[in-house]
């Protein structure tokens, strides 16, 4: 008779490369890896060697790439969402993507259940549990670091070394680090302490420290249709390659480091420094646009519901009918975001140098300061009497005993 299944969402990190092991001593399962490539670079190296040896009857690769940056990163660019202010969701919109092809092999395997080495303290456990229950709400789900005896990164790595299973982390180097193709995250060790200044030099992968940029800015221009970036200076791409060209030109130039203290879903604050290169231009430059080609009450809007796409997918709940109306509409506000944006990249500083567009609201005939023949300004005194009525009652009624 046949074993039952389990699929486990595997990157080769720490604590995957241990969870193979515990699964088979641990329960009477055939494991089946997926490692979903969002663009973590030679991280997915020598993973099948590395997988079998530990225990899996075999180790699925899936490129994502494409799916991600189109049908994730871009809607979320698209509503200009940033979690708190600063967060730009580089772990929260890749988590569903890589969770939405597990349960797809899980379920043409025939899979009883779904591991993930997701912590018991962190989003993810949420992010990959929720995608799950919203495409297959019947499969079991396990996960382990709510189980097992396990305690913190260090016993992982005795627990490793007693296996002789290699993993990409020390003791004395044990950063927890997520990277994709939009950006890469670093928690843990010096940096759980928030009055610790991050050591960039030590830490940072994708971005050159801003005070060793060149000495001298970098220009830039990005063409967008309805809201959707295509070109670099003139030049058009394919939605990873154009990302991956973004990345190199602002990480050298020091653009897209945020060192975050976020809110936790689960209740906890975390300390954070995340590498946002190319998403950091890209944010720039689409808003940018929006100022010029949106009326003042969709832009308005647009930013009030921004916070709350954000939240929603920080939370995991990517797919949900609320997160799909939302997109819906921010398309909707998109099919006029069609132009180019200019921008001066320097030493860690992205500044606006120039933008326009086929659909630009603005009219310099309107808003100069010279002589004009559309404008009237004495229109004005009238809309400032009525904008104004309500201050010159109220103030009339608390002064008329004075």
């Amino acid at each position: 008779m046949s074993k039952e299944k389990v699929v486990l969402a595997y990157s080769g990190g720490l604590d995957t490369s241990i969870i193979i092991p515990w699964l088979k001593e641990n329960y009477d399962y055939e494991v089946i890896a997926v490692c979903g490539d969002v663009g973590q670079g030679k991280e997915t190296d020598g993973l099948e060697e590395k997988a079998l040896k530990t225990g899996a009857s075999k180790l699925y690769i899936e490129n994502l790439q494409e799916e991600y940056v189109t049908d994730y990163i871009w809607p979320t660019l698209k509503a200009q969402a940033v979690y708190e202010g600063k967060y730009l969701l580089g772990t929260s919109h890749a988590r569903p993507c890589i969770a939405k092809r597990i349960v797809e092999i899980a379920l043409a395997e025939g899979a009883t259940a779904i591991c993930h080495g997701c912590t018991g303290k962190g989003n993810d456990q949420v992010r990959f549990e929720l995608t799950i229950k919203a495409l297959a709400p019947q499969m079991k789900i396990i996960a382990p670091w709510r189980i097992w005896d396990i305690k913190s990164r260090e016993e992982e790595i005795e627990y490793a070394m007693a296996r002789n299973i290699p993993v990409p982390v020390t003791k004395e180097d044990n950063y927890s680090m997520d990277r994709n193709i939009w950006h890469l995250s670093h928690e843990g060790m010096d940096l759980e302490d928030p009055a610790n200044e991050p050591q960039l030099d030590k830490i940072l992968k994708l971005i050159t420290p801003p005070e060793k940029a060149p000495d001298k800015p970098t220009y830039i221009e990005i063409g967008f249709e309805k809201g959707i970036p295509v070109s670099i200076d003139g030049v058009k791409y394919g939605a990873v390659e154009l990302l991956t060209k973004l990345n190199k030109i602002a990480g050298e130039n020091g653009i897209g480091i945020d060192d975050i203290v976020e809110n936790r879903l689960v209740g906890m604050k975390s300390r954070g420094v995340y590498e946002t290169p190319g998403g950091t231009v890209l944010y720039a430059a689409h808003k940018e646009l929006e100022y010029l080609c949106l009326d003042k009450m969709t832009l308005h809007y647009k930013e009030q519901i921004a916070s709350k796409f954000a939240e929603l997918v920080y939370d995991g709940l990517w797919f949900t009918p609320l997160r799909e109306a939302i997109s819906a509409f921010v398309d909707k506000t998109q099919e006029t975001v069609t132009g180019t944006v200019r921008l001066k990249l320097y030493k860690g500083v992205c500044s606006p140098a120039g933008a326009k567009s086929p659909y630009s609201l603005y009219s310099e005939e309107m808003a100069t300061f010279n002589e004009d023949e559309v404008y009237n300004q004495k229109d004005s005194e009238g809309f400032i009497n009525l904008f104004g009525l309500p201050l010159k009652v109220r103030a009339m009624l608390f002064n008329k005993d004075k």
